[in-house]
């Protein structure tokens, strides 16, 4: 039981760095690439530079960045679930309850998980239709399967993100919460402490 739990942690560990991996060098790469493209774009209109760049064919420059962007969307959604980032109204929900407050949090929860696999299932079988009809992309001339597989891994992801939410919600009492005025390597400062616990912030709901 304990090496099936330490196999169950290492696996979510690893998709956790996977998702976070996936997302830094899809925004990256696409960065990069706008940046050369911008470049070679520019310098094709010095004459001196000209016939060093002319011959570079970035045309598929925008429809790589395009998919990247889809890509990292559809992941970075997923990641989103994980660590609270998403904007919720939930002013109504904190003065709830205990129990009211935990029921409807749950039930959000669980329809998050429901529509994100009803949009996962959907876009498989979009993918498999395109995948049989074996177009390709108009600029890179790639499998048009590939870019639209984004839609059912990132909400499949989404959906197993929902759930484990819910789970550790449902155990714990508690959600992912992301402090959007953190500062990594920033050290809070006691004004700011003060404020964060203020009876405008609360970090537990009132009952």
């Amino acid at each position: 039981m304990i090496r099936a739990n330490g196999a169950r942690t290492a696996l979510t560990h690893l998709l956790d760095h996977l998702e976070e991996t996936l997302i830094s060098v899809l925004i990256g790469a696409a960065t990069v690439l706008i940046f050369v493209a911008v470049v070679q774009r520019y310098a094709s209109g010095v004459r001196v530079l000209y016939p060093y760049v002319s011959g570079i064919n970035l045309g598929w420059a925008q429809e790589a960045c395009i998919l990247m962007f889809v890509w990292m969307a559809k992941i970075g959604a997923a990641y989103g679930v994980r660590t609270g980032i998403h904007v919720g109204v939930d002013v109504l929900v904190n003065r709830l309850k205990d129990r009211p407050r935990k029921a409807l949090i749950l039930f959000g929860l669980l329809c998050g998980a429901l529509f994100t696999a009803v949009v996962g299932s959907f876009g498989l079988k979009f993918v498999l239709a395109r995948y049989g009809f074996g177009d390709t992309t108009p600029e890179m001339e790639m499998p048009s399967w590939i870019a639209y597989l984004a839609i059912p891994i990132g909400s499949y992801l989404m959906c197993f993100r929902f759930l484990q939410v819910a789970f550790w919600f449902w155990r714990t009492g508690h959600l992912p919460v992301h402090d959007h005025g953190h500062v990594d390597g920033l050290d809070e400062t006691p004004a700011l402490s003060a404020i964060a616990d203020s009876d405008l912030f609360p970090k537990e709901p009132r009952r």
